[in-house]
């Protein structure tokens, strides 16, 4: 049986000399590559955050800035009579005598107090500087610079046909239908309409 010497068990015991490696470095323009690079990525994953952001509704269905729904029996008064005030919405709900239709949003047009329905005077007025406001919340008097701001709504009737007031915010016309042809009316408080200007005439959505 072969066995080691001294020499060989000494050769074999001792340590091996470790090889340099060499490492290349990174140039200037690999390095600008890295930057560019880690800023698309950023970017993209910036603009891709807000997308989904905007893309998922911020409000819930009911609370100021969504949307409400109602059958006309909860919140539409008889035509003529003084409006129905739905405070989680910050809105009012006019019928006019004509059969005009029309959702206003209840701050004033001045700094923002809240006008009141006024049915000896049937005018809506402000009770800090006196701004007062037509049923359909065209301006009468004060230093309001326009009549009261409209929200966005939508009739349902209950044959399938819709009529929508969205662009100009106008009284929607039922004087041809009853409430009970109403299946539901939709109230869009995130895209208020800016109210109609000093000496605007009353009209229906939609009418020059």
């Amino acid at each position: 049986m072969a066995t080691a010497t001294p020499a060989q068990g000494a050769a074999s015991a001792a340590p091996t000399k470790a090889q340099a490696v060499e490492v290349s470095a990174v140039s200037r323009r690999e390095f600008l590559y890295y930057i560019w690079g880690a800023s698309i990525v950023l970017l993209l994953g910036e603009v891709g955050a807000a997308t989904i952001w905007y893309a998922l509704p911020r409000f819930r269905e009911g609370e100021f800035g969504g949307t409400f729904r109602y059958t006309p029996s909860d919140v539409v008064p008889a035509a003529g009579e003084a409006p129905i005030t739905v405070p989680a919405g910050r809105f009012h709900i006019a019928h006019m005598a004509d059969g005009g239709l029309v959702v206003l949003y209840q701050v004033c047009t001045h700094l923002g107090c809240l006008p009141k329905w006024e049915p000896v005077n049937t005018r809506f007025a402000c009770p800090c500087h006196g701004s007062q406001y037509h049923l359909d919340g065209r301006w009468i008097t004060g230093p309001a610079p326009r009549g009261l701001d409209r929200f966005p709504l939508t009739v349902v009737l209950h044959n399938g046909e819709t009529r929508s007031n969205g662009v100009d915010g106008w009284p929607i016309d039922i004087s041809d239908i009853t409430l009970d042809d109403i299946a539901q009316i939709v109230v869009d408080t995130g895209a208020r309409v800016t109210g109609p200007a000093h000496g605007a005439e009353a009209r229906f959505t939609g009418s020059a």
